[in-house]
């Protein structure tokens, strides 16, 4: 009975297989490689895919080669005399050729002449990276370190030139990671016999991604100083605004519009780096993991690989991260300010608002006492239209006892004064309730 994986299973199955689908070549001592990487100079992350796969394509079919599966990241298959390995990574692609046998004399070049130049030229970007790597045999370990610098040291600058024992002591690897005048770096391994041919093409390959990972990570560091030149200049003056904020309690608005365009200004410088400080860090993490992976012993007292980006490597990347932590700080600091800016505002506004209250205290205060006058002429002129109502009504009945009208007029007025104005105090009580 067949069992079948849920459906959400199944969908996880590529992307399993895109882990361990991308092949080592198997070397064979004594061989060659060169490997080029090509990289656009803006939006390389967010290149065309189709344009990588229409260059290589363009390269195999010159040498009657399949073609790769739709839509593949990697390839790898015979091209002449040679094997092919193509890989399209997140900003830049590879082409790492492979040859059987040593050259007349190493690092002459000559693997780099079977890519035809026409087709060099048409690649969508430019080179970043090229590498030669020259694999020569020795019957053993102890051999292999001295075939090493005999053979090979002259063909590299001697201060630069790192050197070490790899692969557990199974084999010999060097290089003084510097563009010679050929526009290549170069890179001297010398395997033992018995070193297994996968072996070997797995130590050529990690060293050609360290070449070609430092080489890519270094593109950040024209950027990094350029930023933190402007940062310098930025760093400057928020210390000039704060300095004036603190000194003019009018100066608000002038900092504010400055402000803004500083904080600008470094949210843009921000989001245009950001990629690339990134890229940064993760190309440098899988340098040190490649280097890692080889695991160096020191050859005859040389400086190993790890030990040359260690002083030459490192501290560039030291400044790549310096460059961006510099930049937050500095967003930070520009945040900091404008919260500074904002309190003095509250504050400003706080007082307005106590003002304007005392204001309207003293307002009400005056119109209260207008109130209270207008209250005192409001009982009088009710009262004189009650005494003229009531002198109406009662002028009749004081013309019978003999009092004329104008007497009875004036001995209402007391108490009708009196009423209204204990009727308006009653209902002025009932109304503030």
């Amino acid at each position: 009975m067949s069992t079948r994986l849920p459906r959400q299973h199944e969908n996880r199955i590529p992307l399993a297989n895109e882990l361990h689908a991308r092949p080592f070549p198997e070397l064979r001592a004594p061989c060659r490689a060169v490997q080029v990487a090509f990289k656009q100079p803006q939006q390389a992350a967010e290149r065309d895919p189709a344009l990588d796969r229409a260059h290589l394509v363009d390269l195999i079919d010159r040498f009657g080669a399949a073609h790769p599966a739709p839509g593949a990241d990697h390839w790898m298959g015979p091209v002449g005399r040679g094997m092919l390995k193509w890989e399209r990574h997140t900003e830049f692609v590879t082409y790492t050729l492979f040859l059987d046998g040593a050259g007349e004399k190493p690092f002459d070049g000559a693997p780099l002449s079977l890519l035809p130049r026409d087709w060099l030229e048409a690649a969508p970007g430019v080179v970043v990276s090229a590498s030669l790597v020259e694999v020569a045999a020795a019957p053993d370990i102890a051999a292999a370190a001295q075939i090493l610098p005999e053979r090979f040291g002259d063909h590299f600058v001697r201060e630069s030139f790192a050197a070490a024992r790899i692969l557990g002591d199974d084999a010999a690897a060097g290089s003084d990671f510097r563009v010679h005048e050929d526009g290549l770096t170069r890179i001297a391994v010398v395997a033992p016999e018995g070193l297994g041919p996968r072996r070997l093409g797995r130590a050529v390959q990690r060293l050609l991604e360290v070449e070609t990972y430092k080489s890519v990570s270094m593109l950040t560091l024209p950027v990094a100083r350029r930023v933190s030149r402007r940062l310098a200049e930025i760093d400057r003056e928020l210390t000039a605004l704060a300095q004036h904020l603190a000194a003019d309690d009018q100066a608000g608005r002038e900092v504010l519009a400055q402000l803004t365009d500083l904080s600008a200004e470094i949210e843009r410088m921000s989001a245009e780096a950001a990629f690339r400080f990134g890229a940064a860090r993760a190309y440098a993490a899988i340098v040190d993991e490649r280097i890692a992976v080889l695991r160096e012993a020191r050859l005859n007292g040389r400086q190993t690989m790890g030990e040359f980006m260690l002083r030459r490597y490192k501290p560039a990347m030291r400044t790549c991260e310096a460059a961006e932590r510099r930049l937050s700080d500095l967003s930070d600091r520009a945040a900091r300010i404008a919260n500074l800016l904002r309190t003095r505002v509250e504050v400003d506004i706080a007082q307005q608002n106590q003002a304007l209250l005392e204001s309207m205290d003293k307002r009400a205060e005056t119109q209260l006492r207008l109130q209270e006058t207008v209250e005192g002429l409001s009982i009088v002129a009710i009262s004189y239209y009650a005494v003229s109502l009531c002198a109406y009504t009662l002028g009749p009945l004081g013309k019978s006892v003999g009092l004329d009208k104008a007497y009875v007029t004036a001995l209402l007025v007391p108490p009708v004064v009196i009423c209204v104005g204990i009727f308006l105090r009653r209902m002025k009580k009932k109304l503030g309730h």
